[in-house]
């Protein structure tokens, strides 16, 4: 998973919504690939990080469970960041079969 969303980020594409149902696992070989790119968006050209002025992108993407807090915030200017974070969140999913943030709402 850290690696296919690594190329990604490599490739200057932030997926945006990255969650265990986007996840396909072959049980034969146990290989795992990243789908549903519907969310996903190029980076600008000049992304150093986020709060890049002019490189605004909606707030609406995730599950929410798997959204980052910038995201649950209304930020619009971030980057791979909002990945890494719900990378995070699976594996912490992963420890105990819960997500760890089973929110109703944005505000939950």
């Amino acid at each position: 998973m850290i690696k296919g969303v690594t190329f990604c980020h490599r490739h200057d594409v932030v997926h945006r919504d990255i969650k265990p149902e986007n996840l396909l696992i072959n049980p034969s070989d146990n290989t795992l690939k990243i789908c549903d790119f519907g969310f996903s968006r190029p980076l600008p050209q000049n992304y150093k990080g986020p709060r890049l002025e002019g490189g605004k992108m909606t707030d609406y993407v995730a599950t929410r469970w798997y959204r980052s807090p910038e995201l649950l915030l209304g930020y619009t200017d971030y980057g791979p960041e909002v990945d890494m974070w719900a990378i995070g969140c699976i594996m912490g999913e992963l420890s105990d079969g819960q997500p760890l943030f089973p929110g109703e709402s944005e505000m939950d």
